[in-house]
């Protein structure tokens, strides 16, 4: 099966991680998020993808030379301008030149979902495009999706508030179209797959969803980010990747000192981590610096940054690229150091 993954976004939500990264090249305990959402795939049958892209693509196409990731074969279809999300599948699936049943996914979405499973249900119900749903506590961040008994959509409801949202099921990303639903987009311009072309297949009865319980989250935001590295460090997501007791996580090509205290933590390639140190739940990305006695909790730090000694960032600090935390600093709540 081919599919179209949606990667062109600015990744807003991670700034300043994203100014100089594309939100789906950051690692997910060291392996980068579009390598792991595609091998997924790869594991329930898709062979071919293409890469819907927008912003900052040269990394992509630079970091896998060979067109392989994950095992799928990719292409790239990079936007002129931006599209929005039905845009965005319009535009690849022509690129590709996709003329059969195919996926599309959300590149910031990582999920265990059988997609086999959707696409049988897709097939079964003769829909023009099928979603995947997810239940969640609080829909009122997604697209909440209303069914009847055999799966057919009776409304797209995009972001109610909490108390109006007629059910907690919600738009998980992951949707299996025919070519015909490229028809309810028009070819030029910003057009919403949620808002415009969803609520269209709606009332025209083709449109079904499946719901299910697989592990699935959202992982653009710093929180997100960081529950979705611990998931995979404890096995949540696939077999644990944790190589330590204390369900940490340090690349071989990293130094940890003596004294160092981690707890769900993940280190990545190149960095340094100094004595006494404490480390939890946090996420190193390559080259970044703790010095000795600083204390890390609930936070990450990017490429090259540096924390300096005996300070202490407490939930929830995201530190920018070869950004300099000072020795001694208290940092603590929703606090973004770096920018463009």
């Amino acid at each position: 099966m081919r599919s179209v993954i949606l990667v062109g976004g600015l990744g807003t939500r991670m700034r300043p991680l994203t100014y100089e990264t594309p939100k789906q090249m950051l690692p997910l305990v060291g392996v980068a998020m579009i390598e792991r959402v595609l091998t997924r795939l790869h594991d329930y049958g898709v062979t071919d993808a293409v890469l819907a892209l927008g912003y900052l693509p040269d990394q992509f196409i630079r970091a896998y030379p060979d067109d392989v990731i994950g095992g799928v074969r990719v292409t790239y279809a990079v936007e002129p301008s931006p599209l929005d999300t039905a845009g965005a599948i319009r535009f690849a699936a022509c690129t590709a030149s996709i003329d059969e049943t195919f996926l599309v996914v959300n590149g910031d979405v990582v999920s265990n979902l059988d997609v086999s499973r959707l696409v049988a249900f897709h097939r079964e119900r003769g829909a023009l495009a099928t979603l995947a749903l997810h239940p969640v506590d609080d829909p009122s961040r997604y697209g909440v999706v209303p069914t009847d008994v055999d799966g057919r959509v009776l409304a797209f409801v995009e972001k109610p508030s909490r108390s109006d949202a007629p059910t907690n099921l919600i738009n998980a990303g992951t949707y299996v179209m025919e070519p015909a639903v490229l028809d309810y987009i028009a070819p030029h311009g910003r057009v919403s797959v949620e808002r415009t072309v969803f609520p269209a297949l709606a009332e025209a009865g083709r449109l079904f969803a499946l719901a299910d319980v697989a592990y699935w989250i959202d992982a653009g935001t710093p929180r997100s980010y960081l529950r979705v590295n611990s998931d995979l460090l404890v096995g949540r997501v696939g077999e644990p990747l944790a190589t330590r007791r204390t369900d940490s996580w340090v690349h071989p090509q990293s130094t940890v000192e003596a004294g160092v205290a981690l707890e769900r933590a993940v280190i990545d390639r190149d960095c340094y981590v100094g004595a006494g140190a404490i480390l939890i739940d946090v996420v190193l990305l390559p080259g970044a610096v703790v010095e000795q006695g600083a204390v890390v909790r609930s936070s990450i730090l990017g490429p090259g940054a540096v924390v300096g000694s005996y300070s202490t960032l407490g939930e929830l600090c995201v530190v920018g690229a070869n950004q300099h935390v000072a020795p001694g600093s208290v940092l603590a709540g929703d606090v973004r150091l770096g920018g463009v």
